[in-house]
This record gives structure tokens, C-alpha cells and sequence, in this order.
């Protein structure tokens, strides 16, 4: 711990996302969102694209940060311009659901796309929803099947996809299906 004070102290970016990390966790420190949120700050306006990721999860969420989606989406940015996968498929979400951002459905799929073709499969997934409805891309039945059959193909892919699933629906819509999944468990008992 005393090293990565040492090297976050000198301004080495890794080590400042590491301390946030540390405090975002609660790890070798007391939990403080906001501590977490001052280091990411730090390594994020030296331009390390995990810490401008992180930074943008904080405003996204209200942790240490008043909830900000303008600037979650700032942050998303960043990190996405530099090939952060997951920052590009939040920034995607952002502009798919019009939060933090007017909602542009051919901005979403460019990022949806970037995401995709490093492996992401929640993008993948959306982006493949997006061919299937014609939303933002030319509507393109074989195109859509491509990406959600790429999505299915990883390793640990249901999660990412699942996740990507909740995130494009409305919170009732979600319950209802957790309140059927339950009915169904249950009646197969």
C-alpha cells in the first residue's frame, strides 16, 4: 500500500487508478467513494482510460460524485476514443437510451460496433437487436444473426448478454420477468 501511495504521490497514473480501485472496494483502506473518486480524477486527467472508465461508472452511479450522466458520458468518452471496450459500450447504452446524451441510435451503433469487434458480447448483442429492428443501421436480418450468433460463442458471454438485456429494459419490465422466472421455478418443483 505505502508503494502505491509513494508512486500516486509522484503523479504515475496506474498507481492513482489503483489507490481509487483500493478505495472504491474498500480493500487494505476504509471503503470512501469519494477518496476513490479524487484518484481516478487524478489518473483520468493524465489520460489512463481504466481510470476515466472508473471515473465515469462514479458519475454514472452518484458514488462519490453527485450523479452526473453529461459527465459520465464526458468520461465514457475519453476512455472509449482510446479502445476501451466497455467504456464505448456504455457510451453506446448512453446514446441508445438518450442519458447523458440526446438519444442518436446510428451513435449508438457506431459504439455498439467498436465494443463488438473487440469481443464485447453485450454490445454484440445490442448491436445485433439493432439490425434486427433497423434502429440506427439499415435493417439487415443476416447482419443481426452474425453478431448475436458472435455473442452467444464466448465464454462467459449469457452474463455480459444478460446484463446488456437489463440495461435496455424499463425496471417493471424486468421484475415481471424475475416474478415469471420465479413462477416457473416454482412450479416445476
Amino acid at each position: 500500500m505505502k508503494w502505491y501511495w509513494a508512486a500516486a504521490g509522484h503523479g504515475y497514473p496506474d498507481a492513482q487508478n489503483n489507490l481509487g480501485r483500493l478505495y472504491a472496494a474498500g480493500e487494505g483502506v476504509p471503503r470512501d467513494p469519494t477518496e476513490a473518486a479524487k484518484w481516478y480524477r487524478q489518473a483520468a486527467e493524465q489520460g489512463d482510460s481504466v481510470a476515466q472508465f472508473n471515473l465515469a461508472l462514479m458519475y454514472d452511479k452518484g458514488e462519490g460524485v453527485t450523479r452526473a450522466p453529461a459527465e459520465a458520458c464526458r468520461w465514457y468518452r475519453e476512455a472509449a476514443e482510446q479502445g476501451h471496450a466497455s467504456a464505448q459500450f456504455n457510451l453506446a447504452l448512453s446514446y441508445d437510451k438518450g442519458e447523458g446524451v440526446p438519444r442518436q441510435p446510428a451513435e449508438a451503433a457506431r459504439w455498439y460496433r467498436a465494443a463488438a469487434e473487440q469481443g464485447h458480447a453485450g454490445a454484440q448483442h445490442n448491436l445485433s437487436f439493432m439490425y434486427f429492428k433497423g434502429e440506427g443501421v439499415p435493417r439487415d436480418a443476416a447482419e443481426g444473426e452474425k453478431w448475436a450468433t458472435l455473442a452467444l460463442a464466448r465464454p462467459g458471454a449469457y452474463r455480459e448478454m444478460a446484463i446488456a438485456i437489463a440495461k435496455r429494459l424499463a425496471p417493471w419490465v424486468i421484475g415481471a420477468l424475475v416474478l415469471a422466472a420465479i413462477l416457473l421455478w416454482s412450479l416445476k418443483r
